[in-house]
């Protein structure tokens, strides 16, 4: 098939570099000229394990190809996906803008059937506001989908390629058909394509977000019940994990969540609730607790120091909000900088991926380590903020000789409690017995 894709982040990127990697032919489009020509240019400009690998191949091939001029991709495709931004508005809500402004700029460029595809996380009802904006300005057919992405940034690769299900919102046989044979080579292994009403597919996108963001903001009430009552969370995440009603993920107790789509997600929806007159009160109890969690490190922080940490110098492993990632949309590390900031402490940090977007927003506020041991050098303390494997089993001799102090505070729980105790740390985690 012939496909257009409209917007280059995250989701768009993915979306087409995985679409041109079953044969379709896959055209690109972004107003941003310096990114259009990076990629023109074989450069990624998103770091998402495998996608190199798949970009590079599939535009050496010919089947994938970008540009910054809409109405040539809408000429040639015969489906146009809109991969936009939806960033919360003024009053939270998601801003429908981009989506609004690309379906009226398409419209006015269609001349025979089209089926366009909303896969940006849209609210309830967009579907039909992007119909009429084509009813308003062209009599040509067209068709309008909402097919929600399900896309784990750090795994985004092989969750388009194998899809746990997909869900495709439209009550027009003629794009029923021709989206089922678009994704028929993504499922053959009898993975389900759930066919539905696109107001039901723009909802299961919110409540699958909003859902799993309940799931991990509940386990760490549970991990801070735990500190209070002297039980240990990684017994209890087990004890309950193994019912299959609960199940074992999105139990690992933290600092939060954060990233591109939970926080405005949940909002988003909390948000289309009132306006329906409806108080969704766990969603607006979930935001809450995920607020004060990015800094409960902080509270840990300043009990230990008795309140003051004016002067202090401390190492920050990890800035993204998840591993595998370089994307730092509302990392709890972001607060936990500033909170370190606004109390007089400095900060050296180090993170695989992200440095240079937080470097970007933050310039020279903190100082940014080569390697994580770099980070380590006369510090007070280590602050761990992001699960990233290359923390996982550090060299801890050479940590020691590092180190001003043998404190960590742990916000990820990745280290074994008794082996902290045998080298002799005070280790503050999440939810587990207090190492002094």
């Amino acid at each position: 098939m012939k496909i257009a894709v409209i917007g280059t982040g995250y989701v768009g990127l993915v979306t087409g570099t995985c679409l041109a990697e079953t044969g379709n032919n896959v055209i690109c489009v972004d107003i941003n000229e310096a990114k259009v020509a990076k990629m023109v240019a074989g450069e990624v400009p998103i770091y998402e394990p495998g996608l190199d690998v798949l970009f590079h191949r599939n535009i050496a091939q010919g089947r994938l190809s970008f540009t910054t001029d809409l109405a040539l991709a809408v000429k040639e495709a015969q489906i146009i996906f809109m991969a936009l931004p939806t960033p919360p508005g003024g009053d939270g809500a998601a801003d429908l803008s981009y989506i609004l402004g690309a379906a009226k700029d398409i419209s006015k460029l269609v001349t025979e059937y089209k089926v366009i595809v909303n896969k940006s996380t849209v609210p309830v009802g967009t579907a039909d506001q992007v119909q009429a904006v084509f009813a308003a300005n062209t009599t040509v057919e067209i068709d309008v989908v909402s097919n929600p992405e399900f896309l784990r940034e750090g795994v985004a690769v092989d969750d388009f390629m194998k899809p746990d299900r997909v869900v495709i919102g439209t009550r027009s046989e003629k794009a029923q058909k021709l989206m089922a044979e678009l994704y028929a080579p993504y499922v053959r292994q009898g993975n389900p394509i759930f066919f539905m009403d696109e107001r039901s597919s723009e909802l299961t996108k919110y409540a699958a977000n909003s859902f799993l963001a309940t799931k991990i903001t509940f386990m760490n009430e549970i991990a801070n019940l735990c500190e209070i009552v002297g039980a240990d969370v990684d017994a209890v995440r087990k004890g309950i994990g193994s019912d299959d009603r609960i199940g074992k993920r999105f139990l690992f107790p933290g600092i939060g969540y954060g990233g591109s789509c939970f926080p405005k997600d949940v909002q988003a929806l909390a948000i289309a609730a009132e306006t329906h007159q409806y108080d969704f009160q766990i969603l607006k109890a979930v935001m809450n607790v995920n607020e004060k969690q990015k800094t409960v490190l902080i509270d840990k922080l300043l009990k230990y120091y008795k309140g003051d940490i004016k002067g202090k110098h401390f190492a920050l492993w990890g800035l993204a909000f998840k591993p595998e990632t370089d994307d730092i949309r509302e990392a709890p590390a972001l607060y936990i900088i500033d909170e370190l900031i606004k109390n007089g402490a400095t900060v050296s940090a180090f993170d695989p991926e992200a440095i240079n977007n937080v470097k970007e927003i933050l310039g020279d506020q903190i100082s940014f380590a080569d390697n994580q041991y770099d980070a380590l050098k006369n510090a007070d303390a280590l602050l761990i903020a992001t699960e990233w494997s290359v923390f996982r089993n550090p060299d801890f001799e050479k940590m020691d000789q590092l180190l001003v102090n043998k404190v960590i505070f742990d916000g990820r729980n990745l280290f074994d409690l008794q082996k902290m105790i045998d080298l002799g740390y005070y280790y503050n985690s999440v939810g587990r017995k207090l190492i002094k």
